[in-house]
């Protein structure tokens, strides 16, 4: 047995079914190995997509997702899928080749430090330099990567480590001495917790993404419907409460919706569960200190007070928190005048899109029909830029794991190999890619990986000849001094391009057309692309709305 056979009969007892990669010479041992066992390689076309695709798969699946690249370039291109796991708390194996050990530090031919390279964007990195060591490290890696607050674990291996002989029964087990997974959360802090709850009037509940991280999303939900507590969430924690639910409030923060902010603004406590609680989230950090009204709650104690300062810190997992929160909290609900006054702000500052037609179709009446249309009952995907906000406020998602997109990184060219990944990861739900006609093209190669592995996912391409987002930014922010953002002159011909891969397309232009563009979409078995004629104006949400009308006012 070589290193590299020892590697993947490691990989196959951790459960990994499918490793996602670009092929090189130095990762080449482990990609023989990988041809003679039951793990299924699927070749992207570049290495950030491969890597984006097992987090895709980390996402939908639950556990670890694998993916692999050669030394150098095809290394370094893993970074950016990397720090986008790292930010999002998704659990990703990362493993490139690497030159033989005798020419490590010599500038050999595509060498580089990967482990220096990945070093703020890995919750841990490995160098195996002994070919002994690859079971133990593989294992450590899928237990550091999986526990606590996932993330991202990177495995450099020497390509002579891989094709050396193993003489060993594979069965090391993990020694970490220096990781711990925090253990139960301070009770004492959590009886603090439920006194602020119980002398608060305006007490409302701010869902991150660790809620779903922690597998709190039943607690979380008990905890509304017991208390009364009104739910907003940051981008990664949409779904952990249905978005439409009675008890959620919508999402907060720059590009969320009006009477998310309002509701934060106006209550006197705030219990954030699993947030960084970002600048993009919550944009006053110095009000919510002042006020004192924060209660923060997350795994990972580097985040407790980075950003604001909380009136209670707790360090725990989240469904253990909250497990032990619920009972103190047994007979407690809000005030009848605090719902009342939160259900006025939802019920009146709501957007609610109509069929409306104005020569292009309105991208919330489209996601409000699409989400109709499949019942919710679909993975979704989003790029970065108008197409998530659009997403994020207007698709009504059921759970967390059914929305995919890169919340901390906000990383284009994410949304399409991740939607690769989620289908891989389960054939019985369809998958929808929902891209911007600026990100679709840094996606475009993968359309190859899609086509040669029969993987069907839908895509939704919102075309308005611009890079939206900036393209707002400058009216709003550069008085209208639109540069670099026009992509009309060179936009490709969607249709001819997807149908040069041999995925069938059609195009929506108005409203009327929606529902029958949709219906075609979803009927097709195998990939398709509907393409979507947007306005180049159309705001993006209801908070940067906001700044548009009082301007123009």
């Amino acid at each position: 047995m070589t290193g590299a056979d020892l590697a993947v009969k490691t990989l196959e007892a951790n459960g990994v079914k499918v490793v996602f990669g670009y092929s090189g010479a130095a990762n080449a041992p482990f990609i023989d190995s990988i041809s003679h066992s039951s793990i299924e390689y699927v070749l992207s076309r570049n290495e950030q997509g491969a890597a984006h695709m097992a987090s895709g798969y980390a996402r939908v699946s639950g556990t670890a997702g694998v993916c692999t690249a050669t030394s150098g370039p095809g290394a370094t291109n893993l970074i950016t899928a990397i720090a986008t796991a790292y930010m999002d708390s998704i659990p990703v194996i990362a493993i490139t080749g690497q030159v033989k050990r005798e020419l490590i530090g010599k500038d050999a031919f595509q060498e580089v430090d990967i482990i220096g390279a990945t070093l703020p964007y890995t919750k841990h990195s490995y160098l195996v330099k002994d070919v002994n060591e690859i079971a133990r490290v593989i294992n450590e890696a899928f237990h550091i990567a999986e526990t606590g607050r996932p993330g991202p674990v990177l495995i450099d291996f020497p390509i002579d480590v891989l094709k050396e002989k193993y003489e060993g029964n594979g069965n090391e087990e993990i020694n970490l001495r220096g990781y711990k997974v925090p253990g139960k959360a301070s009770s004492s802090q959590i009886k603090k917790v439920a006194q602020a709850v119980r002398n608060a009037e305006r007490p409302v509940i701010l869902a991150g993404g660790g809620v779903r991280c922690s597998g709190a999303v039943e607690e979380i939900n008990r905890l509304a419907v017991r208390t009364g507590i009104p739910v907003v969430s940051t981008m990664m924690g949409l779904g952990v409460i249905p978005t439409d639910s009675d008890k959620f409030y919508g999402m907060i923060g720059s590009h969320g919706t009006r009477y998310a902010n309002r509701i934060i603004n106006r209550s006197d406590l705030v219990l954030a569960f699993g947030t960084r609680l970002g600048d993009r989230s919550v944009a006053n950090a110095k009000g919510m200190e002042e006020s004192g009204k924060l209660i923060h709650i997350d795994i990972d104690p580097a985040e407790i007070g980075k950003n604001m300062q909380p009136r209670i810190p707790v360090v725990g997992d989240i469904k253990d928190v909250i497990e032990q929160l619920l009972p103190m909290l047994e007979d407690h609900k809000v005030s009848k005048e605090w719902a009342d006054e939160t259900n006025e702000l939802r019920q009146t500052l709501r957007y609610t899109p109509t069929a409306e037609d104005n020569g292009f179709v309105n991208p919330r009446y489209f996601l409000a029909r699409l989400s109709e249309i499949t019942n919710s009952d679909v993975y979704l995907t989003t790029e970065v830029g108008q197409n998530q906000i659009w997403c994020a406020n207007h698709f009504r998602i059921k759970k967390p794991e059914s929305f995919l997109t890169s919340g901390g990184f906000g990383t284009m060219g994410y949304g399409l190999p991740a939607a690769i990944g989620a289908s891989r990861a389960q054939s019985n739900v369809p998958v929808i890619a929902v891209m911007g006609d600026g990100s679709f093209q840094m996606d475009l190669p993968e359309l190859g990986t899609m086509k040669q592995y029969g993987i069907p996912v839908k895509m939704v391409l919102f075309k308005n000849d611009r890079l939206g987002m900036v393209h707002e930014h400058q009216y709003l922010f550069y008085k209208s001094n639109y540069q670099m953002v026009d992509i009309t002159d060179g936009n490709p011909d969607f249709a001819t391009l997807a149908g040069a891969y041999g995925i069938k397309s059609s195009t929506v232009s108005t409203n009327a057309d929606v529902d029958k563009g949709i219906n075609d979409m979803l009927a097709d078995k195998e990939s398709y692309l509907l393409i979507v004629n947007v306005s180049p104006f159309e705001p993006t949400g209801d908070a940067l709305n906001e700044i548009r009308m009082t301007k123009e006012a």
